[in-house]
This record gives C-alpha cells, structure tokens and sequence, in this order.
C-alpha cells in the first residue's frame, strides 16, 4: 500500500487561494531589506507567495498586498521581473 506524499500548500498574498508551493512564485525581503523574486524558493528571508498569472501579479501591485506582507517597499522592476518570468514559463 503506497502512501501519497504530502504536497505543500502555500497561500497567494493577492488573490487569498492556495496552491501548490511548485505553482507559485516567491518573492524574498532579505535581512538588509533588498526585495528578490526566488524562482528556487530557497533563498533566506522573509517570503511571500504569488500565484503564476498575470492577474494575480497586478491585483498584488495595487493592494499593495506584496508590500504589506514583507514589509518593505516593493519596487516597480519587481512586478515587471514577475510577470515576465509568467510569460516566459506560459512559451514552455
């Protein structure tokens, strides 16, 4: 009797859904309080989750809910690094 592997759930900051930790992007607030996208997910640091659509990137950005959740300020090349990593894995 094979047991099933226990998949990890993490919670969009824009949206609220959770999915899959594989079908979410990481954005990193590292201890000197640079903001990173982690494509790994293994970077050090406070993190936060965003679901891999474009939606989901823009409704964060006018929340605020990315900023909000890492406590810093979230610059501009961030959300455009974003949604063009969404856009290269949706040519794949």
């Amino acid at each position: 009797m094979a047991t099933q592997k226990k998949i990890p759930l993490r919670k969009c900051v824009a949206t609220g859904d959770m999915f899959p930790k594989k079908e979410m992007i990481r954005v990193v607030r590292s201890k000197e309080g640079e903001v990173s996208v982690d494509p790994t997910g293994k970077k050090s640091g406070r993190g936060a989750y965003v679901s891999k659509t474009v939606e989901a990137v823009n409704q964060a950005k006018k929340k605020n809910s990315l900023g909000n959740h890492l406590e810093a300020s979230i610059p501009n090349e961030i959300y455009d690094e974003l949604i063009v990593m969404i856009e290269r894995e949706k040519l794949k």
